[in-house]
Parts: structure tokens; sequence; C-alpha cells
């Protein structure tokens, strides 16, 4: 640690958090290259031991390596996340392509190599148990797609690869919340603002301060609120004006556009397809996967396409007559379709979602997460006002076992700030394992709701609320983990398995036990009445096709830029074509476009991966449907099951073993197709 800051390996805070307080931007640098060279240390006295290689001299001593570089680097990363300022993204940059290189070096490490082959050839021989058999087979398999198996020219170029790819991930993410950060719009007369509810303008007032604005209110691309405005503003100027810009995020001509960048990258991850031995990107991706190839999640996401394009004609119908009853002529366009989706479901189910955000504030859905955890798992979450975290807005709680004992910290980070890249996320600080008396997990969440004026409450929307408990399913995956092995905790696990416990999670927030006990009038007090439930309830799958197209026009594009051939000169026609092919909806656009498709070009993260969105609520329809059938959506049994085999085993276990210890059975697609509301109930799927 000479050189370096010791609070970022030495963690003295609270719970074993980190001292944020004394750690500054400036100090990764310098803790990066401490930490990278005690791991080249560590990992290079195994490859050099001189004794036969065994389970725990090799495997588990890489497992045990690392300490001090997975410490930097977890604050480091969820700091550029929520946080970010020119040093760090300055220290991004520098040190992305530097990590690449780092992992390239100990991959082509023959010696290294050496031992963790000979021991994945006489696995059979070994009287591994079944968790350390999965760590060998990750172990082995990372180093074969490491490119240890290759000859030395070609890993010289796969890691020449790997390492622009990291760059250009890093500028990916970087060019996007530049865009986002940059981009507002000024609203300053009472008529801009005409029809908007009260929780908008007061966040676009908060927005308009943050950017230092002379008064008035400020429209910004975070999703909080952008998509209420779009849904909510008569003004479809402003409306168009907004809804290009966050389309356009990452499409605006200088050192923001990320299309070239696209173009490279897909490039680059097919010259590594090709050096690995693989037909395409995609196929190198699946085939760890549950999905195992490009073309059975090309035949999941075409049988829902065209169940979602039917269902959204029948939707944009009904838009239409709306547009025609008010005198307009024009077409439904995508800034047109939530703001008149509104009128339907307003008239249609007489709801309007601004009546039931005042039952929806954000520490009464942060206690019905948490109270479902403590039904189903039997912990409890207390929160720690007294403990800083990272950013004064975010807060910090403690996970406690049945009998009362630690179990695991959770960080909450819930507001919109320019700092912060879009979307909502988990993460951690600390994973949990118990290798070597062992470590207790430390979680983040992350979300982007918009912040209320001093002293008033949060409201979220419906969706708002789905997303913070999609997330702290994601938490929950951590929190629960139960295994040895560092490398096998909570969330890593298969990219079309790890959706299943955040999006199997989600379903209990439409319980109405939960919503009875905690969606309570912010002022009244008074729980949400039946009728107004039962609203709610009739009003969910409207919109069922345009979320289906949106979504899976995405999957079905980012299958297309990995299975083809090479990278197109020109990405957005590439991407148009494949709309094109699918006859894509005028009205609709995909949830993602190219240019800002984090998801798949900051990172290999869900590179050729976002279908795995869909894949996971196939098992989560049927998962959740397991404690339907008992009568008892708490159902103590199956939550003992779901807890053993779902959010505790992390990646131990084969995911299709898993899920079949879980269930009995794989399911079939059909009630995802009724949860949506693409098929009615007791259709077949196909």
């Amino acid at each position: 640690m000479a050189g370096s800051n010791p609070a970022l390996v030495n963690w003295t805070g609270p719970m074993g958090l980190p001292d944020f307080a004394a750690i500054k931007p400036e100090d990764f640098a310098a803790g990066f290259e401490s930490a990278l060279a005690a791991e080249r240390l560590e990992v290079d006295g195994i490859a050099d031991s001189g004794v036969a290689p065994t389970f725990d001299n090799t495997i588990a001593a890489l497992e045990r390596s690392g300490n001090e570089l997975s410490r930097v680097s977890s604050i480091f990363w969820n700091l550029t996340g929520v946080n970010s300022d020119p040093v760090l993204r300055e220290t991004e940059r520098a040190i992305a392509p530097k990590l690449s290189h780092h992992n390239s070096q100990t991959y082509a490490n023959p010696k290294l190599f050496q031992r963790i082959d000979a021991l994945w050839q006489d696995r059979a021989n070994l009287g591994l148990d079944m968790e350390q058999e999965r760590v060998l087979e990750r172990i082995w398999t990372a180093f074969v797609r490491g490119g240890a198996a290759l000859e030395a020219a070609d890993q010289q170029r796969l890691a020449a690869v790997n390492a622009r790819l990291a760059e250009l991930g890093a500028a990916f993410s970087q060019n996007i919340l530049a865009d986002e950060s940059n981009w507002y719009m000024h609203l300053e007369t009472d008529e801009d603002v005409e029809g908007l509810p009260g929780f908008l303008k007061n966040a676009m007032k908060a927005a308009a301060a943050e950017k230092g604005l002379p008064g008035g209110y400020a429209v910004t691309l975070s999703r909080s609120i952008i998509e209420p405005f779009l849904s909510s503003s008569p003004r479809r100027d402003l409306r168009e004006t907004a809804f290009a810009a966050w389309s356009m995020r990452g499409e605006n001509a200088g050192d923001t556009d990320n299309r070239p960048l696209v173009k490279e990258i897909v490039n680059l991850r097919r010259e590594k397809a090709d050096l690995l031995g693989y037909d395409n990107f995609a196929c190198m991706k699946l085939e760890n996967q549950m999905a195992k190839s490009p073309e059975r999640v090309v035949e999941l996401l075409e049988q829902v396409w065209d169940k979602a394009k039917y269902r959204a004609s029948e939707e944009e119908a009904e838009l239409a007559d709306k547009v025609a009853a008010t005198g307009a002529n024009h077409p439904v366009k995508p800034w047109d379709w939530r703001y008149f989706s509104e009128q339907v479901i307003a008239e249609k189910f007489d709801f309007d979602d601004a009546e039931l955000k005042p039952y929806l504030s954000l520490d009464a859905m942060i206690a019905a997460a948490f109270d479902v955890a403590h039904r189903l798992f039997g912990i409890t979450v207390e929160e720690r006002p007294d403990i800083a975290a990272h950013h004064p807005d975010a807060r910090v709680f403690e996970v406690l076992n049945t009998d009362g004992s630690h179990r695991a910290v959770f960080v909450g980070d819930y507001f919109a700030r320019s700092s912060k890249r879009s979307g909502a996320w988990m993460s951690n600080f600390q994973g949990q394992h118990k290798l070597d008396g062992g470590q207790s997990p430390i979680i983040i969440n992350v979300m982007n709701f918009a912040k209320a004026p001093a002293g008033e409450p949060c409201l979220l929307s419906l969706d708002d609320a789905r997303t913070l408990f999609h997330e702290f399913g994601h938490a929950l995956h951590g929190i629960l983990s139960d295994v040895t092995y560092p490398s096998v905790s909570g969330t890593s696990v298969a990219r079309d398995f790890v959706e299943l416990p955040s999006q199997l999670f989600e379903h209990w927030l439409m319980v109405p036990d939960i919503l009875f006990a905690h969606a309570r009038h912010v002022e009244t007090g008074e729980p949400i009445p039946q009728p107004l439930l039962d609203k709610v309830l009739s009003a969910r799958q409207f919109n069922a096709g345009f979320a289906a197209v949106e979504f899976t026009a995405s999957a079905l594009v980012d299958m297309a830029f990995h299975t083809s051939e090479s990278a197109p000169d020109d990405v957005i026609a590439f991407e148009a074509g494949v709309l094109d092919r699918l006859d894509m909806p005028d009205a609709i656009a995909m949830r993602h476009r190219t240019p800002h498709f984090a998801h798949v070009f900051s990172g290999d993260g869900y590179s050729a991966g976002y279908y795995s969105y869909m894949w996971s609520e196939v098992l989560d329809a049927d998962a959740f449907a397991a404690f339907e059938e008992t009568g008892d959506v708490f159902d103590k049994s199956t939550a003992q099951k779901l807890l053993a085999h779902i959010y505790s085993a992390g990646g131990s276990i084969d995911p299709e073993e898993t899920y079949l210890a879980f269930r009995g059975k794989m399911p079939s697609p059909a009630a995802m197709l009724e949860k949506r509301g693409l098929v009615k109930a007791g259709a077949k799927a196909a």
C-alpha cells in the first residue's frame, strides 16, 4: 500500500463499511497500482508453486487472492456509477484497459493454466463437492475464454482486443452520462407546465434549482422526470422535444457520439469470438447460459413478438380514437403514446396514476419490500441513520437474522442527480463467502427517483415501486447468499437466471395484504381504498403490447448485432433494417436504442443477453405460481425451498438443476405470456 490511501483497503467504518469520508477521487490511481501489484504477486506465487496442484493450493488459493484489488475496485466502480466527477471519469478511462491487461496476463500464464487444466482433467478423482466442482469449472472456463489455450500470438491479440473493449465500454457509458447530464428543457411559464401533476412540478422545480436556473422548471433526462412528463404534458411540441432528447442520447455529433464506438465494439467482439473458435459472439456468450444458443433465444423472442405486435395494434387503435376525439388528425407517435395512454386508462378504468401516488411514498415502499423479505425469509432490516454512506442522500440499513445476529449491510441510494448514471441497479461493496472465516455482504441498491422538495415525501409511480421491489430482489440475492467460495456468491449466476430473484420479488408488490399494510395516504394515513386497488389491478395489463414490443425489439436488435458477420458501417441503418424486417410499429420506439444501449455496449454484462429479462420472466411467472398453488403467497414450505434453491445458492449449482429442485419441473412460456396479458388465461402459448 506504499503511496496509497490505506482507507481504500482497510475498511474501518461501522459494520465493516469503508470510511468514505477518508477517501478522495484522487486516491484511486495509486490505489489501483498497489492493488494490481499485490494480486500479481499472489497469482504468480500460485503459478510458481513447486508442489503438485491440488484444489486448495490452486483453485481455493485463486479464490483467496486479490482482496486488495477487490476492495479498491468495489468502491471505485460504485462511485463512478452514483457520484461521478471529472477525476473519477479520467481514472476510469485510464484504469479500464489496465485492468483488462492485468487479467490477460493472468490468463496467459502457462504455468498457472497447466495447474488448473490438470485439476480439470482429473476432476472426477478429486473428491470435490458440488460447489467445488462448479468453482473449478468456472475458473477453467474463464481461463479458456481468456485465451489460456491459444498460441502466444493469438493470446496477445486477444489481450489487445479485450483492453480496447474495456476502453470503449468506459467511453460509451461516460458519453451517455454526459448527454443525460447536459440536456435540460427550461420551462418558465404557467402555460408550459399546465396539466402537470404537483409531484412532477415539484421534481422539475428541484431539478431547475440543481441546474442553477433562475426559477421555473426543468425537464431532465432522469427517467423519474422524463416519463411522467411524457405521460402528463398536454403540450405535444414539448413532448416531442423531450422525447427526441431522450431517444438521441449517444447519437449527437461530437465528443459524446457513441455510433462509431458501437461499430468498433461489435467488430472486436466478432474477432474475439473468432479467436476463441465460435461462430459468432452470441454463440460464445450463450454457451454457458440456460438458453445455450441464439436459436433458442430468437425462438422465445419471436413467439412473444407476434402476440405483442397484435396487442399493440389494438392499443394503438384506442389511442388513435382518443387523438381524434381531441380534434387532432396526427398519427400516434412515440412521444404521444404515454400521454394518450393515460387518457384511455382514465376513461376506461376510471384510474389516474396521480390518484395512486399519495399511497406510494418512498419510505412506505421501502418498508413494504422489507416486510415481504421478513415474511418470506425471516430477516429483519433496520435503518441506521447514525452511519454515513458515500453520499448524504444514501441510507444505511442493517440486515439481521431471525436470531437478531448481523447478516448484512444494505445501502439504498434512491434519488437522481447529475453525477449519477440513469437507471436502477444492484451492486455490492463486499460479497458473501465463508472461506477462511468468511465475510458478510455489503449490498447497494441504486435508483433515480425524483427528489421531493425539502420536508415533503418522495412519491413514487407504480412503475417506480416495481423498480424498487425489483432491485431489492437482486439485493436479497446477495444478502441471502450462503456459499463458501467468492466466485459463486450471490448474483454470480448465469445471466439469464440472474433476473429470476428480482423479477419474482416484484410479484409481492401487488399482493393486497402488502398494499393494505403499507400503501397508506401520506397525509391521512388511510390505507389504499379497495375500489382504487381494484382499478389498479384492472388497469395493470393495459399497454401490455407496448411494453412487450419496446423490450422485444431491443432484445432482437441486440441478438442481430451479435450474430452478424461484421458490424455495419452505419449502425443506425442496421438498427433500422432489423426493425423494418420486424415491421416495428411507427408509434413505438425501442426501449433502448443502440447509441444508449448501456446494458449491451457499456460492458459485456448483457451483451447478447438482453433477452435474459424475458427468459427469467418465464421462470418467475412459474415460480410465483408455486406459491399461488398453495393458496398462500407466503407459504413457509415454499419460501424455504425458494431460499435454499434460488436466493442462497448463488452459482454453486447449475441453474437448471437448482430450479428443478425448487419447482420440480421446467416452465413453458405460457404463464409469462398470460401474466403479461398477451394471451388470455388458459390459452396456449404457441
